[in-house]
């Protein structure tokens, strides 16, 4: 009896594992510290930033925030989910739905606390970062394009909340961030095409649901394009060092990418879409340790780049 108790036990973590999608969140850590060592603090060395207590605090609050994030999502969308991810939903549902609303409660009370200690306008954006993030999960992903440009917005605002820490104003960063912005968009709007059967079941009017298939795809090879801007101003404008690298190999992903696109029709290849893209912002994560190595040991001067 012991042990089948135990076993629930290690299920219903498991469940809120999956729930706060766990697996994401040391990647966004991994994302944030690079992006501050190696994009928004580059005179620093690495040392310096990672001992950073405030960065640390901030880092975290952000981390707690998106998490709490995941677990309204999860909340509102558990009809939806059930029929397009049928797996995932009966293991998130071994947690009941008021446990997830103590632990979303708990988990954002302990995210602006940890903001306050660092400053009380770092408290007030995790307060509004909090509140966008249940204002876009209750209401905005159901409508067509606001919901999109809102989910894309919310996944690369913590990064500014620590640009807004450093004060680096650079139009390097903003490069970067628009090319991230776009990129998240894009998969985004792959999403909507994925899981286009519960967003009919449940009344999401989404760019899919009221355009239809041929109209997003359009949409999304415009994007895509729109998405190889930035690059070239990095690749040729700034100095991204090594990085170059990646975004070299990452137009032969995207030219790929459009390829397989307008080859889908089912769920499974629009998932498959999904994860070309997934990898592709991984993978940049990563690479961001190209644009300088040096910066390991001794820091760098930003405006040799400008």
């Amino acid at each position: 009896m012991s042990s089948r108790k135990a076993r629930l036990t290690w299920l219903k973590i498991l469940s809120l594992f999956s729930v706060v999608r766990g697996y994401n969140i040391p990647i966004i850590i991994l994302a944030q510290y690079l992006s501050a060592i190696f994009i928004l603090n580059p005179k620093a060395r690495a040392l310096d930033v990672i001992l950073d207590l405030n960065l640390f605090l901030i880092v975290l609050a952000s981390s707690l925030s998106i998490a709490s994030g995941y677990i309204i999502n999860n909340f509102y969308d558990a009809k939806k989910d059930l029929i397009n991810r049928p797996n995932k939903s009966m293991l998130d549902r071994l947690v009941s739905q008021e446990t997830k609303l103590h632990v979303y409660f708990a988990l954002n009370i302990l995210a602006v606390l940890l903001a306050f200690i660092v400053s009380w306008r770092a408290a007030v954006f995790f307060s509004a970062y909090i509140f966008l993030i249940w204002f876009y999960s209750h209401k905005l992903k159901k409508y067509p394009v606001i919901g999109n440009l809102t989910a894309a917005l919310l996944a690369v605002l913590p990064f500014f909340g620590i640009l807004m820490y450093f004060k680096n104003f650079y139009e390097v960063i903003f490069a970067h961030a628009t090319f991230l912005y776009l990129l998240i968009l894009t998969r985004e709007l792959i999403k909507d095409l994925e899981t286009i059967t519960g967003d009919l079941a449940n009344n999401y009017r989404t760019i899919p649901v009221m355009f239809g298939e041929r109209m997003s795809k359009r949409i999304i090879t415009l994007l895509t394009f729109t998405t190889l801007l930035p690059v070239i101003l990095l690749i040729s404008v700034y100095d991204v060092g090594y990085m170059d690298i990646y975004f070299y190999a990452g137009m032969m992903v995207i030219i790929y990418f459009l390829i397989k696109l307008w080859q889908a029709e089912t769920q499974l290849q629009y998932t498959h879409l999904h994860n070309i893209l997934k990898l592709l912002i991984v993978t940049g994560v990563f690479c961001i340790v190209l644009i300088d190595p040096q910066v390991l040991v001794n820091g760098r001067n930003l405006l040799a780049q400008i």
